[in-house]
């Protein structure tokens, strides 16, 4: 279990590194024909929900891996759920339902990495 759990911190990880770096270092404008939604809200705050994913994919990986301040692990995946639970949301009332699905995926695999790191499989 272990070692799918690492798996699933790596995928998560990676997803949300990619979503986070397009997010905070490319102009809302840019970003719109493949995001609608960054067109409710302003610059920054699509800049700031980049660079909390980009913490969050940090810190599915380096406290786990150095061994250093490990409880940020599946606190970084409770942050996710977080995140991924918002933007379902935003997207119900949108009614963008195709969208829900993939923040339901991504909820699901956080959510799996918190129990797992929080309970039985911690480190």
């Amino acid at each position: 279990m272990n070692v799918f759990l690492w798996i699933l911190q790596g995928l998560l990880a990676a997803a949300f590194l990619a979503a986070s770096v397009m997010k905070s270092t490319q102009p809302k404008e840019k970003l719109a024909p493949n995001m609608p939604w960054v067109n409710d809200f302003s610059s920054g705050t699509v800049k700031l929900v980049g660079i909390v994913e980009l913490a969050a994919a940090v810190g599915l990986i380096l406290p786990a891996l150095t061994g250093i301040a490990v409880i940020l692990t599946p606190l970084a995946a409770v942050g996710l759920v977080v995140v991924m639970i918002l933007a379902a949301v935003y997207h119900a009332r949108k009614k963008e339902y195709s969208a829900i699905g993939i923040n339901a995926v991504l909820l699901v695999l956080a959510a799996i990495v918190a129990w797992g790191r929080f309970g039985p499989y911690d480190f």
